[in-house]
C-alpha cells in the first residue's frame, strides 16, 4: 500500500512578497493542532516533502526539522508536478506533501477521479489517500479528510 497525504499550509498573513508569507498566530496554532495528530499516526520513515515558501516550512516545521524542500511544489505548481514528486504511486511506503491550493485540490480531484475540477481544501487541513492494488487494478482510496478546527 502507498499513502499520500496533502497538507495545505496554515492560515498566513498578507504580503506583496507571497513567497515570503509568513503564518499568523491562528496559523502556527492549526500547524501545531495537525502537527501533533501526524504525531500520532504518521509512519516513522515517512518521507516529508514541503513547498519552499515560507508559510509552508513553517507548517512543516510544526511537525519536523526533518524534510526535503520540494521546489517543483512551490505556489503555482501543476498536479503532475505534485504527483511526479511525490513519486506517486511508484514510491511505496507514505509520503506527506505540504503545499499549497489550488493545486494541492487538483491533485485531490484527480485521485478521485475529477480530473475537470479542483477541490478546495482548507487552510492547515490533511487528506490522506492510500492506493493499493485488488485484483489486478490500482485502487484509490480517500481514508480520512480532516481539518484542525476538529483537532
Amino acid at each position: 500500500m502507498v499513502d499520500l497525504i496533502l497538507w495545505r499550509h496554515a492560515e498566513a498573513a498578507d504580503g506583496a512578497n507571497d513567497h515570503d508569507r509568513e503564518l499568523t498566530a491562528k496559523g502556527i496554532k492549526q500547524a501545531e493542532k495537525v502537527a501533533a495528530f501526524l504525531h500520532l499516526h504518521l509512519p516513522d520513515d515517512a518521507r516529508i516533502l514541503v513547498s519552499p515558501a515560507t508559510r509552508a516550512q513553517q507548517t512543516a516545521t510544526a511537525l519536523t526539522n526533518r524534510f526535503t524542500l520540494a521546489p517543483t511544489i512551490a505556489p503555482g505548481a501543476s498536479a503532475q508536478a505534485v504527483l511526479r514528486a511525490a513519486h506517486w504511486p511508484d514510491a511505496g511506503g507514505t509520503v506527506l506533501m505540504v503545499g499549497h491550493q489550488p493545486t494541492l485540490g487538483e491533485v485531490a480531484a484527480q485521485l478521485l477521479g475529477c480530473d475537470d475540477h479542483s477541490l478546495n481544501i482548507k487552510k492547515g487541513a490533511l487528506w490522506w489517500f492510500s492506493q493499493r492494488e485488488r485484483e489486478g487494478s490500482a485502487q484509490v482510496t480517500l481514508r480520512m479528510v480532516i481539518g484542525p478546527d476538529f483537532l
